[in-house]
Parts: C-alpha cells; structure tokens; sequence
C-alpha cells in the first residue's frame, strides 16, 4: 500500500501502477518484481500456509488465487476501512509483542473477508446469485478433495444444478472456472512440497492431484510463467 508517491508492481507479467492508499494482494508462489521507485509503502510478507492448510478458510480462497488491485474505483467506504486494516498491522507490527502475530493475522483474515464479502455483494448485481451455503459447501469439497479426481458433474451432482449451470454460477460465485481453480488450487499445494519438503517433482506432481507429469509442468508454467524445477531453484537460492 503507497503511503507517498505511486508505485508500480509487476506481477504475473503484467504491470500494476498503484496511486496512494491503493492495496495490491499478490497471491501465494506468483512471479513478481517491486521496482524501486522514491517514495513511502508498506509491504506485508505472509505465511500462505496459515491460510492454505485451512478448511475453514477455503471460502476466502478466491481472494487470493489471483493478482488483485484495490483502488479508486472501489467504494470509497470500503478501501478507507481497508486502509485501516493495513495502518493496524502495521501499528501492531510496530509494537511487536508475543501475541502480536496472532492479532496480525486476525486482522488480516478479516480484511480477506470484507474483500470477499464486498465480491459476492457485487455478483447479487448480476441476474441471479449463486447460493452462498451451496458453494461454501463446494469450495470446502474442493479443498478436501483436490489430490483426486474432481469432476463438474460431480459437483455439480453435490450443489443440485445441472452441469452447463454449474458451470456459470461457479464461475459468477469464484471469478473463474471450475478447472483453472481446480489448477490453482492443485498448484498452491504443489508450490508448498516444493519449497519446503526434498520430494521429486514427480512425487509433488501425483501428490497435487495431477495425471501426469506432463500435465503438472504444462499447468505450473501456465499459471507460474516458470517450470515447477526453475521455481524450486528461485526459492532455493
């Protein structure tokens, strides 16, 4: 978040200019650059394993499955509430103490939550709403179920739609389709064993929830812009 002076962010090949008070998210794994520029900001560093080995979380997943650029063409109540989350951590950052981690990440998790929040309010301005229980429901399945073999029929068997409507309202509910965030979220676990276990790529690939090593390395350097091996080597050194 620029306190003085815009600031341009690269991430996922693409080019991010942030004015003052604007919030850039920067998902988990993605390739990205800060450039040097004069200036004040504040730059936040997190653990993803806090929010990606949670379940319970798994409803806030498509906050930060993508590159998200907060700025002034959002209500101007929301991005001031959000500019005071971020003064708070960095408040509470400032102060550190031994429980200061906790409320960290509690104000943290909260901000995700008003995000999604304000993102589903903004799909009921749509011509119908997916039902939030239902895909609550799915998105905490997927969760569970990743490393396997996780059909849109059978999904959409479990949410009560037929498989074409499914297909749209997961899509309205999640800001994308059903198989890129089934990839995502497969590659948000693979990027995980490959920073911090010694396994094979093979072994990291079979353990996400893909057929084959071909497809694993074909989906990472879609979504990563990089080989799951070029990546393990960026984080090595």
């Amino acid at each position: 978040m620029p306190l003085q002076n815009s600031y341009t962010v690269i991430c996922s090949g693409r080019e991010y200019v942030l004015s003052e008070r604007d919030i850039m998210l920067i998902p988990p794994g993605a390739l990205h650059s800060l450039k040097a520029q004069h200036g004040r900001r504040l730059i936040f560093l997190c653990d993803n394993n806090a929010l990606l080995n949670n379940p319970v979380l798994s409803a806030l997943y498509p906050v930060i499955s993508n590159p998200l650029h907060i700025n002034s063409k959002y209500d101007d109540n929301f991005l001031s509430m959000l500019n005071q989350i971020v003064t708070d951590i960095y408040t509470l950052y400032s102060r550190f103490s031994d429980m200061t981690e906790f409320y960290i990440y509690s104000k943290f998790i909260t901000m995700l939550a008003h995000i999604r929040e304000y993102q589903l309010n903004a799909i009921k301005c749509g011509e119908e709403s997916p039902r939030k229980d239902d895909f609550g429901m799915i998105l905490k399945y997927i969760d569970k179920n990743y490393m396997n073999d996780i059909t849109l029929e059978a999904l959409a068997d479990i949410a009560g739609y037929s498989k074409y409507h499914f297909s749209g309202m997961f899509k309205k509910y999640t800001g994308t389709s059903f198989i890129n965030f089934l990839n995502e979220r497969r590659i948000n676990s693979a990027i995980l064993m490959l920073i911090e276990s010694d396994m094979s790529i093979t072994d990291i690939a079979m353990r996400s929830g893909f057929a084959s090593l071909t497809t694993f390395n074909r989906i990472f350097k879609s979504v990563k812009d990089c080989t799951p091996s070029e990546f393990k080597k960026m984080y090595k050194y």
